[in-house]
C-alpha cells in the first residue's frame, strides 16, 4: 500500500514535472505545428470528406502589426502587462459563480489558450484546467510573451481546418499575414470565440458594431515584442 501511495502521489507527480519542463524547453525552439485540437478534429470530422487541415507556419515578425493588435483587442489586451492570469476577472467570475450565476463568462488570457491548444485536449474539466494552469506557468516562464504569441497565432482555428493567422490570411483574403489591414484582421479577431460558427464574412455582415469595437480597441494597444 506505501509503494502504491508513493507511485501515485510522489513518482508519477515528479515524473509529470520533470516531463512537462523538459517539453516546455524544447518547444522553447521548436515550432509547433500540430495540437491536440487539431488531432481531436480530424477525429470529430473523420467522416467529412470536405474536411482538410490547413495550417501554414510564419513568424511572428512577419505578421502584421495591426492582425496582431486585432487579435489582442478581441482575446486578451492585458496581454503584456499579465503573468499569464487576469487574476481580476478570476475573482469577478468566482463572485459571480458564488452569487448563483450560471452564465459565466470566459475570462482566459492567450496565454491559457496556448496551454490549452497545445498540451490539453481542451476537455471541459477541472482536471484539464489545472493542466492548463500548470502550463500557462511554464511557458509563461520558459518561453516568453513573444513566443507564446507566436505559438498562438500560428495554431489558433479560425474556421474548420483552418489554423493560424497564415493559412487564414490566405483561405480568406487571398493574402499574407504580413498584408492584412485592419479591416480584415478585426474580421479575423471577431471569429476566434466562435471559429466554427463564424466566419469573416458573416462577422461583416452580422456583427459589423464588434468588428469596429475590435478595431478601435486595437488601436489603442502598444506591442512589446
Amino acid at each position: 500500500m506505501k509503494k502504491l501511495l508513493k507511485l501515485v502521489f510522489v513518482k508519477i507527480p515528479l515524473w509529470f514535472v520533470a516531463l512537462s519542463v523538459m517539453t516546455v524547453f524544447a518547444l522553447k525552439w521548436i515550432p509547433v505545428n500540430y495540437t491536440p485540437l487539431m488531432a481531436k478534429r480530424a477525429l470529430e470530422y473523420r467522416n467529412d470528406k470536405s474536411y482538410g487541415r490547413l495550417q501554414k507556419s510564419v513568424p511572428v515578425d512577419k505578421v502584421s502589426a495591426a492582425s496582431i493588435k486585432a487579435v489582442l483587442a478581441a482575446e486578451d489586451a492585458g496581454f503584456f502587462s499579465h503573468k499569464g492570469f487576469e487574476t481580476g476577472e478570476i475573482r469577478k467570475e468566482f463572485k459571480r459563480l458564488k452569487n448563483g450565476e450560471k452564465n459565466i463568462r470566459g475570462c482566459s488570457t492567450i496565454s491559457q489558450q496556448t496551454a490549452k491548444n497545445v498540451f490539453t485536449l481542451g476537455s471541459q474539466t477541472w482536471f484539464r484546467k489545472a493542466v492548463e494552469a500548470w502550463f500557462t506557468f511554464l511557458i509563461e516562464k520558459i518561453w516568453g510573451k513573444k513566443k507564446i504569441l507566436d505559438v498562438y497565432l500560428n495554431v489558433a482555428e479560425f474556421g474548420k481546418g483552418i489554423y493560424g493567422i497564415q493559412a487564414a490570411a490566405e483561405h480568406y483574403f487571398h493574402t499574407d499575414a504580413s498584408h492584412l489591414t485592419m479591416a480584415d484582421a478585426s474580421s479575423l479577431a471577431a471569429c476566434l470565440p466562435c471559429p466554427l460558427h463564424r466566419t469573416p464574412e458573416s462577422v461583416n455582415r452580422n456583427l459589423p458594431k464588434l468588428r469596429a469595437q475590435i478595431a478601435k480597441r486595437a488601436k489603442q494597444i502598444k506591442l512589446n515584442l
